[in-house]
């Protein structure tokens, strides 16, 4: 990926080597943030909520010392600036078409813990996307995990997150990410896994539509980088993560979808170029 004289993000906002107090609950790579967890397991998320912020109010974030990056961390930095601001260029450019005018998200970069409106977390939870404050939040030590833990090295697979999160973004601004949470208030929890692994897949598929459009529009990408993605997508399928964990596959238990399935929304999005083939809802089967 050439990020050579590209526009940088300046949606960005860090917090890194700041202290938090009382870190709550985290969740996982792609998630759509704590309420929509608490939703899955049938849970009222709104008085959580209320005391989430009140223990942010009683343990406000405090900074020790300025934050001191080295140069492998700045270059990590600017990478994500970029990937930010290139999301920026082309949800900017594609959702006016469907009569939406796109409000980029804040892209927060943290170490160890943060606090969101969607509660705390810890860099173990990986990157994800709170709805409630419309925010995107790092800990770039993701992206070694990425390499050596998940076996998906290389920048376009870290940048296939950061796209993957503001994914979630935009079924935020369309309204897809409130008609799910509603429906899985009311559905059974095999219901409710498929729909969010629909959700994730859909924004697996808006992240191949960025790649596309950044490819077409601004010759971003370069050769390898699809498949750094297809990789990282494959990866952090529900599939290999229950095998590396438990040691077997439950199916009916997926919340993101399986390594395949990752692969070919993501394919999707990026052959197709556009939004619209990305309804993972009325796919059958995904």
């Amino acid at each position: 990926m050439d990020i050579r004289g590209r526009r940088r993000s300046t949606n960005v906002e860090d917090r890194r080597g700041m202290r938090v107090g009382r870190p709550v609950v985290g969740i996982g790579l792609g998630g759509l943030a704590i309420m929509l967890v608490l939703s899955l397991l049938g849970i009222n998320p709104l008085p959580f909520m209320a005391g989430l912020q009140q223990a942010q109010q009683q343990n406000p974030q405090t900074s020790d010392q300025p934050y001191q990056e080295g140069a492998e961390e700045a270059a990590l930095r600017e990478m994500t600036e970029v990937v930010l601001a290139d999301t920026e260029d082309t949800w900017s450019q594609l959702l006016p078409g469907h009569g939406i005018d796109y409000r980029p998200p804040t892209l927060v970069l943290f170490s160890e813990m943060v606090q969101s409106e969607c509660g705390g977390a810890s860099a173990a939870s990986g990157p994800f996307y709170c709805p409630l404050d419309q925010q995107v939040y790092l800990d770039m030590s993701f992206y070694s995990e990425l390499h050596q833990r998940f076996g998906a090295p290389g920048d376009f697979a870290q940048a296939y997150v950061i796209a993957h999160e503001v994914g979630h973004h935009v079924q935020n601004l369309v309204g897809t990410a409130q008609q799910v949470r509603e429906a899985q208030e009311q559905a059974g929890q095999a219901q409710a896994n498929d729909l969010s692994v629909r959700m994730e897949l859909q924004a697996d598929c808006f992240a191949g539509v960025w790649a596309a459009t950044a490819q077409r529009s601004r010759q971003l990408l370069s050769e390898g980088d699809i498949a750094e993605a297809l990789g990282a997508a494959s990866a952090i399928g529900d599939d290999r993560i229950q095998r590396q964990t438990q040691g077997y596959v439950v199916p009916d238990a997926f919340t993101h979808g399986s390594g395949e399935q990752r692969q070919r929304w993501f394919m999707r999005g990026y052959e197709a170029g556009r939004p619209d083939n990305c309804d993972t809802f009325k796919a059958n089967p995904l």
